[in-house]
């Protein structure tokens, strides 16, 4: 770096010294507690270069890097995809900002990545990486990948070692990276017990008899099932439930092909090793592809909250963030900061009219019945407005905190903001704690949610008010709202934030309600037609389209069902079907990569959807959808040749799920 170079971004560095810690200090008042934060700025070819790495400096030498790289200078130069910043789970985190941001877009990625690295600390999934670790949320992934890198490097300029072998290797291992547990706390290793591959001497010596060579004994039989043929006599199978982390099974059984051998053999030290690297990461990167929709939504809420809402952006910044915002948001697709961002707003939203309910029918005189008709719910949002001296606060207007509660008021601060110590024209917030912000940014008030409390459904009504119980009555709306909790929504989103994931946010909290209002929907391909057609707008089908993306990373489900399939070392892979067919074309050449992580022929089960050409036709006649039947197949790979083959359905009928869905594609099982 050149010393000019070294001087702009020390000068932009400085620039934004306080909007950082500003930020901080704002985060934590609205209740957020993020890791640490360490901010880089980095020049556009740097930015390209850390979005290809997954966010981090340094990662194993491997061509895919390169791939994603130039893919992303593309999407900059012919798709207007400006990169703004980027932001790793780690403790503390790192986040890097482009220097060419104007001040107005650090400010917006600096209030991002707070909330980002919020997430991070808080949320189980993200827990699950270091769970298992005595060190707790010591997650360390700058210096993982870093060693991953140098380790990996230095097998491949071993002078012994093949480096094509090893980057082939690395792709071996990679087409796996999604077939883990992502919902089991992670292991480093998975360690055979002591003498796992010794025989028992009792039935050592009943092989014996059968005259085998210890070759074929190592080859065919492993502890597992030689100790169940000793119990039943019968040729048993491992693991004895379905394993979904292939990658460890892999590993702790599988070998390799040696082409000039013809066999199977153990794989060397560094192949395993490779392995564990490679399991690591996939195990790491699991959770932000399981709570992309949350994570980007939770980050544009409250960047929106920062930035607009506290007004973070400065008055001449506000029209550059808004356009910043808006592009983000108006991304074309299945856009998880949208998504997100607007379930954020819809929990936030559904608690605290849920908290006004509950008093109001708690109101002499009303009940789930007749609330809609007795109540006025613009009088009600009136009395919801927040505080004239907490919705407006400037250096004229501190007087009149005195009179407002001490539960919403940080009195030593407001005692600086008069001793000109605390500026609150530019950072307001200062003189509030966490409960008057929540009062001051009460969702049900804003303008775009104003319509939301008289939305409720009588079905709605009905659930709250059957299920009250009779611990408080009022005599007015104003006596019950006086006892609304303003931060019923923000606690919340809190506790949502720890416990769930894409899936599980997207099956509680995508409604009808939330459908109907934005405007979501399915669409089909059709046969017949040969386009794309609407074919629901119901809540039900509309969530079950978009848990199937979300599902196992939008991947198809892959688990082991037997380790010695066949009497004959072969790996048997099941595909969990459920409605949705994988790409048999590249299922067929990822088994050839597992073949190489195995050392034996790999066979995969998976059930297909068939339609007969006669029939397609007879069905665009008749306007219609054609029926397609359910097959099952068995694909093989056996390191020479791909064969395909049909199954009775009762090889396959443990893979179906009981609830179908559409005849959709997703992403490809990829080699």
């Amino acid at each position: 770096m050149s010393n000019a170079d070294r001087y702009r971004k020390q000068a932009i560095a400085g620039e934004l010294e306080e909007p950082v810690e500003e930020a901080r200090n704002l985060a934590e008042k609205l209740g957020l507690e993020p890791y640490p934060v360490n901010y880089w700025i980095v020049d556009y070819d740097e930015m390209n270069e850390l979005i290809a790495y997954g966010g981090f400096q340094s990662r194993y030498p491997h061509w895919r890097w390169g791939m994603q790289y130039d893919r992303q200078q593309k999407q900059d130069r012919y798709g207007g995809g400006k990169a703004f910043e980027i932001v790793n789970n780690d403790n503390p985190a790192h986040a890097f900002l482009q220097e060419s941001n104007t001040l107005a877009d650090q400010k917006a990625v600096i209030t991002h990545v707070e909330a980002h690295s919020d997430f991070f600390a808080n949320n189980e999934w993200f827990g699950m990486f270091t769970a298992g670790r005595a060190d707790g949320d010591a997650v360390d992934a700058a210096a993982m990948l870093e060693r991953h890198a140098r380790a990996i490097g230095e097998y491949m300029a071993d002078p012994e070692i093949d480096r094509a072998a090893v980057e082939k290797w690395v792709d071996h291992c990679l087409s796996l990276e999604d077939n883990i547990d992502q919902h089991r706390v992670f292991a480093r290793r998975l360690e055979l017990d002591d003498g796992a591959e010794q025989l028992d001497d009792d039935l050592a010596e009943k092989l014996d008899e059968l005259g085998l060579s210890e070759e074929v004994k190592a080859e065919v039989f492993d502890e597992a099932w030689l100790e169940a043929l000793e119990a039943d006599e019968d040729v048993a199978s491992f693991p004895e439930s379905p394993e979904k982390d292939v990658l460890a099974f892999v590993r702790e059984h599988g070998k390799q092909y040696d082409e000039e051998a013809g066999k199977a053999v153990e794989m060397e030290p560094w192949q395993r090793d490779v392995l564990d690297m490679m399991r690591a990461e996939a195990y790491y990167f699991a959770a932000q592809k399981m709570t992309k929709v949350m994570n980007e939504g939770w980050a544009a809420y409250w960047e929106s909250k920062m930035m607009s809402d506290e007004a973070f952006a400065g008055d001449d910044e506000f029209l550059s963030y808004a356009d910043h915002m808006a592009k983000v948001l108006a991304s074309p697709g299945l856009n998880p900061y949208s998504l997100g961002f607007a379930l954020w707003q819809y929990v936030e939203n559904t608690t605290n009219r849920r908290e006004v309910l509950e008093h109001l029918l708690r109101i002499e005189g009303v009940s789930w019945r007749n609330l809609t008709d007795v109540v006025d719910f613009e009088e009600v949002l009136e009395f919801l407005e927040p505080p004239e001296a907490i919705d407006r606060i400037t250096p004229e207007s501190l007087d009149a905190l005195e009179e407002v509660p001490d539960e919403y008021v940080d009195r030593e601060a407001l005692e600086a903001a008069r001793a000109g110590e605390i500026d609150v024209n530019r950072y307001p917030w200062k003189v509030l704690i966490d409960e008057g912000l929540a009062r001051r940014h009460y969702s049900l008030v804003k303008r775009q949610h104003r319509g939301f409390l008289s939305r409720v459904s009588q079905n709605e009504l009905e659930r709250i008010g059957r299920y009250l119980f009779d611990d408080a009555r009022y005599s007015s709306v104003e006596e019950a709202l006086a006892d609304v909790d303003f931060t019923a929504g923000w606690d919340r989103l809190y506790d949502v934030r720890e416990s769930h994931n894409d899936v599980t946010f997207l099956d509680q909290f995508l409604t009808q309600e939330f459908i109907t209002e934005n405007d979501y929907f399915t669409y089909e391909y059709s046969r017949a037609t040969g386009q794309y057609h609407v074919s629901s707008v119901d809540a039900e089908d509309v969530k079950k389209k978009l848990l199937l993306q979300f599902t196992n990373f939008g991947k198809p489900t892959i688990a082991v069902y037997d380790g010695n399939y066949d009497n004959a070392g072969e790996l048997l892979l099941g595909h969990e079907y459920n409605g949705v067919m994988l790409d048999v074309g590249n299922a067929a050449e990822t088994l050839k990569r597992v073949f190489e992580l195995w050392g034996r022929p790999v066979n995969l089960l998976t059930i297909v959807k068939e339609v007969d050409d006669h029939d397609v036709e007879v069905a665009r006649r008749r306007n219609r959808e054609p029926e397609p039947e359910e097959r099952g197949k068995l694909i093989r790979y056996d390191g020479h040749e791909v064969t395909i083959e049909d199954v009775p359905w009762e090889d396959v009928e443990h893979l179906a799920a009981d609830d179908v869905d559409y005849d959709t594609k997703p992403e490809e099982w990829l080699a």
